[in-house]
C-alpha cells in the first residue's frame, strides 16, 4: 500500500511506541487504519501515550502492552500476550532504544545497550516469527542508525558484552550495526515466506532519546547541544512508516533505507557472515 491509504485489517506492533519516533509512527500508521499495539516499559506513560495516539489519529484501534526489554521474561510475557492479543501480526516495527552513560547490566545479566537494543528485538522478534508467516505478506522494521558506522572493524565476538572497553556511543553504534545483521540474516532466514525485513536510519531525531534517565549529565547535554541540528520526530519516523506501509517495497527484504531510500551501510554492515555468527550466538544467548 502507499503510506498514507488505509491500512485496514493489518495489524501492528511497535516497541518503544510510548515515545520519540515510536510514537510518531504508531500516530502515522494508525491515522492509515492499521490497529496498532504499542509496547511501554512504564504503564503511566504507555497509558498517556495511549491517549494521544487515539487523540491525535482518530483512531480507537490504539492498544498498550508492557514489555521491559531488558528482561527476557518480560519479552516472553510480551509476545505471549501479543499472540493472545490478536489471531495476526501484519508488521513488527522494532523501534525502542537506548544508549547508558555508563556499563549496566540486565535483569538477564547482558550489557544493557546490548541487551535492550538487539537481544531483546532478537527474541522478541523469534517468538512472534510463527504469526508473522501465518499473516504473510507481512513485514518486520528495524529501526538502526547510521550510528553503526563507528563500529568501523565490525562487532568484537570476544567482548560483546563490552567488559574490557566501556564507551557509550561506540557501545551504541555497535548495537546499530547488531541491528543491521539481524535484520539481514533474518532476510535470509525469511526468504520465500512472504515475510521481509528491513533496517533503516531515522536521521539524527529531536527526541527524548538520551534524556530520559538513562545517560549522566554530560551526555544528556551534548544530546541537548545538538538538538538544533536535528529534525523533527514526525519526520525522523517518515521512513519506518513508509517500510511498514508503502507498495514500494513489497517484497523487498534485507536492505537498508534512509529517506525512504534504499542506502549504503558501512563495509562491516555488509559483513553477511558476521550476521549469520551474530545469529547463532544471539540464539545462545536467549535460550532459543
Amino acid at each position: 500500500m502507499e503510506a498514507g491509504q488505509a491500512m485496514d485489517t493489518k495489524v501492528v506492533l511497535i516497541t518503544g511506541g510510548n515515545a520519540g519516533i515510536g510514537k510518531e509512527t504508531a500516530v502515522g500508521l494508525a491515522q492509515q487504519g492499521a490497529r496498532v499495539l504499542i509496547t511501554s516499559r512504564d504503564a503511566e506513560r504507555g497509558a498517556g501515550a495511549l491517549a494521544e495516539i487515539r487523540d491525535r489519529s482518530g483512531s480507537a484501534a490504539v492498544e498498550v502492552v508492557a514489555l521491559d526489554l531488558a528482561d527476557l521474561a518480560s519479552v516472553r510475557r510480551c509476545a505471549a500476550e501479543v499472540l493472545q492479543r490478536t489471531d495476526r501480526l501484519d508488521v513488527l516495527v522494532d523501534n525502542a532504544g537506548l544508549v547508558m552513560s555508563r556499563r549496566t547490566q540486565t535483569a538477564d545479566g547482558f550489557e544493557t545497550t546490548f541487551g535492550v537494543n538487539h537481544l531483546g528485538h532478537f527474541l522478541l522478534t523469534n517468538l512472534l516469527l510463527d504469526r508473522l508467516r501465518a499473516s504473510a505478506p507481512s513485514r518486520v522494521v528495524v529501526v538502526s542508525s547510521d550510528a553503526h558506522k563507528q563500529a568501523r572493524h565490525g562487532l568484537d565476538f570476544d567482548d560483546l558484552q563490552s567488559e574490557r572497553s566501556y564507551r557509550p556511543f561506540v557501545v551504541y553504534g555497535k548495537t546499530k550495526l547488531a541491528n543491521i545483521y539481524f535484520a539481514r540474516e533474518l532476510a535470509r532466514r525469511l526468504e520465500g515466506t512472504g515475510v521481509t525485513a528491513n533496517s533503516l536510519h531515522p536521521g539524527f531525531v529531536a527526541s527524548r532519546f538520551a534524556r530520559d534517565g538513562d545517560t549522566g549529565s554530560l551526555l544528556q547535554l551534548a544530546m541537548l547541544l545538538a538538538r538544533p541540528f536535528a529534525i523533527s520526530q514526525v519526520a525522523g519516523a517518515r521512513t519506518s512508516i513508509w517500510l511498514a506501509s508503502s507498495s514500494d517495497v513489497d517484497g523487498v527484504s534485507g536492505l537498508y533505507f534512509y529517506k525512504c531510500a534504499s542506502a549504503h551501510t558501512s563495509k562491516a554492515g555488509a559483513d553477511d557472515e558476521a550476521a549469520k555468527r551474530l545469529w547463532a550466538v544471539s540464539e545462545e544467548l536467549v535460550g532459543l
